[in-house]
C-alpha cells in the first residue's frame, strides 16, 4: 500500500460517506488475520497503518511478567527492562516484524475490506433511501417475471412484487413503466429487500393525493379506500368546507382526474363516495350506484338493513355481491340488502307471527 491508496481511501470517503479512518481500522484488523495465516504466527501482533503515507507495519506485542509461562506471548521483567529500564508488570513490549513480502499481502487484504465495505455501504445507503418511503409510491420499469413473481427496477435497486400484490388481469411485460406501492423494506445479510404492491387500497390513496390538490393541501380528505384491484374500488371523500364538493374535486372537469387514475390502473372502476358521519346517509352512499329507500341500524351489532326498489335490487348487490362487499368494508357495517317487496313480505311475516303469538297468550288465559 502506499499515499496513492490512502488518497483513494479519502475520496470514496467523500464519495460514498464512508469514514477513511473507519476503513483504515477494518483493514488493519483484516491485516492482522493475514499475517497469522500466511506466516503461521499465533503471537499477539499489532498492524498500523501510516494514514499519512499508506506504510504497513506489524509489531508482535508481548506482556512484561515476573515470570515467563508462554514465551510467545511474554517476556520477563528483567529481559523487558534491559531494553527500557521503565518497563513494568502488565506493561506491553512490542517490536517490528513486518515481514518482506507482506506487502503484496496486504494490498489484496485491503481491497477485499474495502470492495467489503463499499458493499454493506451501498446496501445501507439503498436500505436507509427506501425504508422512510414504505406507504408511499415509486415509479419502476419491469425487469422480468420469475416464478410468478415480478421483479421491478426503481433506478437504485430492485423490487420484488409478490403475486399476491398483482393484479390479476394485468401483464408485467418487460420494460413495462408503471407506478407501484412500497409494501415492505426488509433489511438482510445480501442487503435490502423492497417489496412493491399493484394491489393494496395505499396505491389508489397516493394516486388521488398526486392527482388531487385539493387533496394533496388538506382540503379534501379521504376517509376510507377498499378495493377488488382491477376490478373495482370506492373511495370515501369529505370535506368541512360546504362550498367545496369534494366527490367534483377527485372526478375533476369531465372526468380527468379520476381517468387518469383509472388509466394507471390499467381501466378499473372507481366509485367516489361522500362520506357522512351519519352512519344511515354514508351506508347508503355507500351502495351507489343504486338509490336506496330505507336504511335502518343497530349499532350495538354495527348492523344495517337496508331497503331498495325491486328493480335496483341486483344493482346494489352488485355483480356476485360486490358493490355489497365493498360498501360493508367502506362503511366497517354488516349490511342486509333487501328490495321494498322482500321488506314488505318480511314485515308481513312478522306481523303474523306477532299476531299468531297474541292468540296463543289468550288462549292460554283462557285455559286458566
Amino acid at each position: 500500500m502506499n499515499l496513492e491508496f490512502i488518497e483513494a481511501l479519502r475520496d470514496l470517503e467523500k464519495e460514498k460517506g464512508i469514514d477513511a479512518d473507519v476503513l483504515i481500522e477494518a483493514i488493519e484488523a483484516a491485516l492482522i488475520s493475514a499475517y497469522k495465516k500466511n506466516f503461521g504466527s499465533s503471537q499477539n501482533v499489532r498492524v498500523e497503518i501510516d494514514k499519512e503515507y499508506g506504510d504497513v507495519h506489524v509489531y508482535f506485542r508481548k506482556t512484561v511478567v515476573a515470570e515467563v509461562t508462554d514465551d510467545r506471548n511474554e517476556v520477563s521483567l528483567a529481559e523487558a527492562q534491559e531494553l527500557d529500564p521503565e518497563f513494568e508488570e502488565g506493561d506491553l513490549l512490542e517490536s517490528e516484524v513486518t515481514p518482506r513480502s507482506f506487502g503484496r499481502i496486504a494490498a489484496q487484504t485491503a481491497k477485499q475490506v474495502v470492495v467489503q465495505r463499499l458493499r454493506e455501504a451501498e446496501r445501507n445507503m439503498v436500505y436507509d433511501a427506501y425504508i422512510g418511503q414504505e406507504g408511499d409510491i415509486v415509479n419502476g420499469i419491469v425487469l422480468r417475471q420469475e416464478n410468478k413473481n415480478v421483479y421491478v427496477d426503481l433506478g437504485k435497486t430492485e423490487a420484488l412484487m409478490l403475486p399476491s400484490e398483482q393484479i390479476s388481469t394485468e401483464r408485467y411485460r418487460t420494460g413495462d413503466r408503471m407506478k407501484f406501492y412500497i409494501l415492505e423494506v426488509k433489511k438482510n445479510n445480501k442487503g435490502p429487500q423492497i417489496f412493491v404492491s399493484r394491489t393494496h387500497p395505499g396505491l389508489l390513496k397516493r394516486l388521488f393525493e398526486m392527482e388531487v390538490p385539493e387533496i394533496y393541501d388538506g382540503t379534501v380528505e379521504i376517509k376510507s379506500v377498499v378495493r377488488e384491484a382491477g376490478a373495482r374500488s370506492k373511495v370515501a371523500v369529505y370535506c368541512a368546507d360546504e362550498n367545496v364538493d369534494p366527490v367534483g374535486a377527485c372526478v375533476g372537469a369531465k372526468g380527468m382526474r379520476v381517468q387518469d387514475i383509472v388509466n394507471e390502473l390499467g381501466g378499473e372502476k372507481i366509485e367516489i363516495i361522500r362520506w357522512d358521519e351519519d352512519p344511515i346517509i354514508f351506508v347508503s352512499n355507500a351502495l351507489s350506484p343504486s338509490k336506496v329507500v330505507s336504511v335502518d341500524i343497530y349499532p350495538e351489532e354495527k348492523f344495517a338493513k337496508v331497503v331498495v326498489p325491486d328493480y335496483q335490487l341486483s344493482l346494489a348487490i352488485g355483480k356476485e355481491g360486490q358493490n355489497a362487499r365493498l360498501a360493508a368494508k367502506l362503511t366497517n357495517w354488516k349490511i342486509d340488502i333487501k328490495s321494498e317487496s322482500q321488506a314488505a313480505e318480511e314485515a308481513e311475516n312478522q306481523q303474523s307471527d306477532m299476531l299468531d303469538q297474541e292468540v296463543m297468550v289468550e288462549a292460554d288465559e283462557m285455559e286458566e
